[in-house]
């Protein structure tokens, strides 16, 4: 399915697919240089690879939160990435409106956030697009579930549905990746994505800012790899610790490379059994 994504590469690879980048559109410089290495990444490693940035962040914890430069700006930026780079674009959209807005500036996969994943309008309106609808679990969600989400996009008339894992909720403060829902959630006949960072978000913190565990990425995608997640979804950023929207559980770029190698590594090993 991957292959019908417009600007993909490095598809007969064998390797996952990535999808990564900042959490949100934060100027065009940072959106630019970030695809920009992460292209240079994944062309030398031959990992087909997707674009990733929010043009808005609805969901903050506190009001005074950054979620944005203006939609339209950011979409411009995201736009032009596509166009320029010759990259495939992934972006979240929040209300049905939104999704045909997005779909105006070529963007390429329509994101449906975790907490969204059961709004039916929402589902419905991305699917009419005719766009890629990558459907991200809730916390709160079995993936035995996840099936009747995948069925409300397939009923819209779009079989080009995907699904990502992030995380289920794990008391108050912590999530968990069982990765048996990775095999559940492929029985839908369609690509599994496992979200490495947001699945290391420790939420709901009293300060109001989510927290993260960053240094347990590599072992989460590991393991995904390891039960044959069919991609990996990874926020990545040159200065986490300055990111306006989600710093706290962001790998750092410089250590993308090294981490993706190792992966590949892994990938041609599983693919052998």
């Amino acid at each position: 399915m991957i292959k019908d994504i417009r600007h993909i590469k490095n598809v007969d690879s064998g390797n996952f697919f990535l999808m990564a980048g900042p959490c949100v559109v934060e100027s065009r410089q940072m959106c630019f240089d970030i695809a920009q290495r992460i292209i240079e990444i994944t062309g030398k490693l031959e990992i087909p690879y997707v674009f990733k940035a929010s043009y808005r962040k609805a969901n903050r914890s506190r009001l005074d939160s950054f979620s944005g430069i203006g939609d339209e700006k950011a979409l411009e930026i995201l736009q032009d990435i596509s166009q320029t780079l010759k990259v495939p674009i992934v972006t979240d959209i929040h209300n049905p409106d939104e999704a045909i807005i997005a779909a105006k500036y070529e963007i390429d996969i329509l994101q449906i956030p975790a907490f969204l994943c059961r709004q039916t309008d929402l589902l419905v309106a991305a699917a009419e697009t005719g766009k890629f609808v990558n459907i991200k679990k809730g916390q709160f969600a079995s993936p035995e579930s996840m099936s009747f989400a995948v069925n409300k996009v397939r009923e819209s008339g779009n079989q080009k549905v995907m699904l990502t894992d992030r995380g289920t909720s794990f008391g108050y403060h912590d999530l968990i990746v069982d990765y048996r829902g990775i095999i559940e959630m492929k029985r839908n006949n369609c690509p599994v994505i496992l979200d490495i960072t947001h699945s290391l978000q420790q939420p709901n913190q009293t300060s109001g800012i989510t927290g993260g565990k960053p240094d347990f990425i590599e072992t989460v995608a590991r393991a995904g790899i390891a039960v044959g997640t069919d991609g990996l979804f990874v926020e990545t950023h040159p200065n986490p610790q300055y990111a306006k929207s989600d710093g706290a559980n962001m790998l750092h770029l410089d250590l993308l490379e090294d981490i993706l190698k190792r992966l590949v590594k892994l990938r041609k090993t599983v693919n052998e059994f």
